[in-house]
C-alpha cells in the first residue's frame, strides 16, 4: 500500500482514501443495528424496539460527544508531543479523561 503524503498529495484524493474506511464502518454498523432490532423484536416484541429506538438517538449523541472529546485529544497529544513537550501533553491527556470521566459521571 502506498503511502500518504499528506503535504503534497491531492486533497481529493486524500478525502477518497480517508473517507472510504469510514464509509464502511459507518455501513456495517448500520447492519448490526438492523440485525439487533430484529432479535430484539423476535425476542422481546414490539414494546422493546420502541424503547431502543427512543433511546437510540442519545446513545449517537453520547457517542458523538465522546469522539470530539478523544479526536481533539489525540490532536492535542500529537502536537504536543511533536513539539518536545511531554508534560502539557500529559496534562492534556488527564483532562480529556477528567472530562470523560464528568461526563459518565462517574465523578
Amino acid at each position: 500500500m502506498k503511502k500518504l503524503d499528506l503535504g503534497k498529495d491531492k486533497i481529493g484524493k486524500l478525502i477518497l482514501s480517508f473517507s472510504v474506511p469510514c464509509i464502511i464502518s459507518m455501513l456495517i454498523n448500520s447492519v448490526y443495528n438492523i440485525v439487533d432490532q430484529i432479535f430484539i423484536g423476535q425476542g422481546v416484541g414490539y414494546l422493546g424496539n420502541a424503547a431502543t429506538n427512543i433511546i437510540f438517538p442519545l446513545v449517537i449523541v453520547f457517542t458523538a460527544i465522546a469522539l470530539i472529546i478523544g479526536n481533539g485529544c489525540a490532536a492535542e497529544l500529537s502536537l504536543r508531543l511533536g513539539e518536545g513537550k511531554k508534560s502539557e501533553a500529559k496534562k492534556s491527556v488527564g483532562t480529556a479523561i477528567s472530562i470523560l470521566l464528568i461526563k459518565n459521571g462517574k465523578i
